[in-house]
């Protein structure tokens, strides 16, 4: 092994080894002592008071360095190198002084006495204080050094100068002798060295193991193979409340355990569960974690696997936190956040759970509640508002909840109830009654005064034929005939609805091939000028002739086409069609298209007569479009817009079916409108009525004075005819009393005819206007 200079010694080992020179100072005192009486020994055998001066100056150099030993041993440690190199001096002085003494003896014995007993004297000091050499100074490698000179040189010294070929080769031996020494200190200070450098590493790795051991968020204890806890942390003593991690040691995981039984804070079954799943895991090898909730809320989370060694070791941590935040997710996932019943997802959960055991044979049954005319209240009040009033009806339905009936709110304005248990079907009768006439009634939500107002399907089945799916469908089904029904009230499921929904959805798939496959077809009505008795132009209207049930009343697949989504490609399909046709007609005459109100929620309703337009060749002043007043209502700003682009492109806008829903004379003044189209209700009792002949002359009058031109719609008899040619005196009539609505071609032939009939009964009796 090297020896270790000192100038290499980083601090954290140079200062201790200075530290070591002054320690025990008693056995130097004894060292001292036994020297000093040697000489005086000696001094007394030989005569010699030589020997006696160096035994006194060796007492007074020994009573310093004792006294330096103590001086600096009561000294706080050394923080500084600076410090540990000016201790070291003046110990190497006084060492120094202390050598020189023995040194001085041991030639002068040995060389000078020429006596027997006073070279054996010499030499034996010599020898014991060699070992105090290496054993007591291999800290200060410049101290070794100086005693072998002063000490052992001397007494080599002493023999060379004897001059006998015995004693000259006693001194020379005395080399090897001294290097032994030398290298035995170096040997001693390399493997201190080497074991402070492990000690202090040890310490290191140690202080972080502690560091990290009691700065985990788990508490943690190891346990040996009789299991008991030999290691735990600061965290483990915190969540047992034991007061030091060095009072868990020893203990085994069953008395820990019951520490929680005692306080209450545990039950014993769930200590129990808690030993056995965590010995188990230990004795398997295999990692498993135990979920253990305490009498104060908490959550604690126990985890055992097998360490090295046979250690066994066991986290824990607490996760109440993770818990209730993993309860408040789970209370998400199943519960509606508006009025805190089970959702839609949770319910069908719950009734699949409720179906599959009890008694197969009972009854249960499923109601669907839906509000009457909510989305009014979110377009008047709001949807806060809207809001506040389901919550409302939430509150009232749960009073009904109990064992047995599940509440849920689906979604949107719409509520179901499962009932588990059902005797008979008189007594669901009753408990539907009882909870329309709990949810009846007013309630105030932000200072609006709203009345509740409901309807509702059910239906009751045996719970071995029930599928929650399949009642929920006709609980819908029930629900839809309430509302045609008139609202505000119940229905029970029958089989016939169940048919009639079957045959609703066979009609879309239908409707939908029919569409995709063009199998539809265009009939005009014409339009009559009120004048000449002529066509001026036709109304396009769909027609669809159904493979097995033949003519489909547009009044039946138009609302059909409309609630799944395709009336815009039936209106693409209506605009190609009439504007190719009507380009095969004279250009004094017209094509009128409507469109739905659908069509108007896009702007790609200006693309689509754009495309019929550049595609047929027709002018665009040939296009009527005709718009309805539910299509305004929709979104007036967004539909005058679109209007205004149609407008742009020369297409003549007519407002259809005016005097119906929710008609308003502002849309005369601020739509672009060419034509008013009045709706044939108008005409139902003109020929009876004084009243609805005026209200029909004045919206003539008004629509005229402001440049619309004026069509009168439902012109079914000769008598409405002659009224309106003689008092009201429209520009145009449309109606049955000119036949029915015709093909392309038939439009072609009859556009230059006029109807003669009409037009010399109106002659003959003064109607025709000059």
């Amino acid at each position: 092994m090297t020896a270790i200079k000192r100038k290499e010694l980083p601090d954290d080992v140079y200062i201790p080894f200075v530290e070591t020179l002054f320690r025990d100072g008693f056995t130097l005192a004894i060292g001292i002592s036994a020297q000093t009486a040697l000489m005086c020994i000696v001094g007394a055998k030989t005569g010699n008071p030589s020997y006696l001066v160096l035994a006194a100056v060796l007492v007074l150099v020994g009573i310093v360095r004792v006294m330096n030993m103590r001086r600096f041993s009561a000294l706080p440690p050394i923080e500084t190198r600076q410090e540990a190199y000016r201790r070291e001096t003046r110990y190497i002085i006084y060492g120094a002084m202390h050598g020189l003494v023995l040194g001085t003896f041991c030639l002068t014995a040995i060389y000078t006495a020429q006596d027997e007993f006073a070279e054996i004297a010499a030499v034996c000091i010599v020898l014991a204080t060699a070992t105090g050499i290496a054993g007591r100074n291999y800290g200060s490698p410049r101290m070794v050094n100086i005693l072998i000179l002063t000490l052992a040189c001397p007494m080599a010294l002493g023999f060379i100068l004897r001059g006998d070929f015995y004693h000259v080769a006693l001194g020379l031996l005395s080399a090897p002798f001294l290097l032994a020494i030398h290298r035995y200190a170096d040997t001693v200070r390399d493997v201190l060295f080497t074991a402070i450098s492990a000690e202090k590493l040890a310490n290191r790795l140690a202080q972080r193991f502690n560091r990290a051991l009691n700065t985990m968020p788990h508490g943690l204890i190891m346990l040996d193979p009789d299991g008991k806890v030999v290691v735990a942390n600061a965290e483990a003593a915190r969540l047992l409340s034991i007061h030091s991690p060095d009072d868990l040691l020893g203990r085994s995981v069953h008395s820990l355990l019951m520490r929680g039984v005692v306080s209450g804070m545990l039950t014993r079954k769930d200590c129990q569960l808690v030993e056995t799943q965590l010995t188990k895991a230990l004795r398997e090898g295999r990692d498993r974690k135990v979920l253990v909730g305490f009498a104060n809320g908490q959550h604690y989370e126990f985890s055992a696997r097998e360490g090295s060694q046979e250690l066994g070791v066991i986290t824990f941590e607490d996760v109440t936190a993770r818990v209730e935040a993993e309860e408040r997710i789970r209370f998400m996932a199943r519960y509606d956040s508006l009025t805190g019943l089970v959702n839609r997802a949770y319910f069908h959960e719950l009734v699949e759970e409720s179906l599959s055991t009890g008694d197969q044979k009972r009854y249960c049954a499923i109601a669907t509640i839906d509000l009457d005319d909510f989305k009014s209240v979110n377009d008047t009040v709001g949807h806060p508002v809207g809001d506040g009033l389901i919550y409302a009806v939430a509150e009232r339905l749960a009073e009904f909840a109990a064992p047995g009936i599940q509440i849920s709110r689906f979604g949107g304005d719409e509520f179901i109830l499962f009932f588990d248990k059902v005797e008979s079907e008189s007594q669901f009768t009753r408990m539907m009654d009882e909870i329309f006439a709990g949810l009846k009634g007013e309630v105030d939500v932000a200072g609006h005064v709203l009345r509740i107002q409901v309807s509702a399907g059910a239906v009751l089945s045996r719970v071995e034929f029930s599928e929650v799916d399949e009642m929920i469908v006709k609980a819908d089904l029930a629900l839809y005939k309430a509302k045609e029904l008139g609202k505000n009230g119940w229905q029970l499921f029958e089989s016939s609805m169940d048919a009639a929904f079957r045959d609703r959805q066979r009609m879309k798939a239908d409707l939908r091939a029919a569409v995709e496959a063009g199998t539809l077809r265009v009939v005009y009505q014409p339009i009559v000028t009120m004048a000449t008795m002529r066509i001026s132009g036709c109304e396009a209207l769909c027609r669809w002739d159904h493979p097995a049930l033949g003519p489909v009343s547009p009044g039946v697949f138009i609302p059909l086409a409309e609630e799944m989504g395709i009336i815009s490609q039936i209106s693409t399909f209506m605009l190609n069609a009439a504007c190719a046709e009507c380009m095969k007609w004279p250009e004094h005459t017209n094509v009128s298209v409507n469109l739905s109100a659908k069509d108007f929620r896009n702007s790609d309703v200006i693309q689509k007569v754009r495309n019929a337009l550049e595609a047929s060749g027709l002018p665009p002043h040939r296009l009527e479009v005709e718009v309805t007043e539910t299509a305004l209502l929709d979104d007036k700003s967004e539909t005058r817009q679109l209007l205004q682009e149609l407008k742009s492109l020369g297409v003549r806008i007519a407002l259809d079916d005016f005097g119906t829903g929710y008609s308003s004379l502002s849309y005369l003044h601020k739509l672009p409108l060419d034509k008013v189209k009045i709706d044939r209700s108008f005409l139902s009792d003109v020929t009876q009525n004084p009243r609805s002949l005026e209200l029909l002359k004045g919206i003539v009058a008004l629509s005229r004075s402001l440049g619309l031109a004026v069509t009168i719609e439902g012109v079914e008899t000769f008598e409405q005819l002659r009224i309106l040619s003689r008092q009201v005196e429209p520009e145009l009539v449309q109606g049955f009393l000119f036949g029915a609505a015709l093909s392309a071609s038939g439009i072609e032939t009859m556009s230059t005819a006029r109807w003669p009939f009409a037009h010399d009964e109106l002659v003959a009796s003064g109607a025709t206007r000059k």
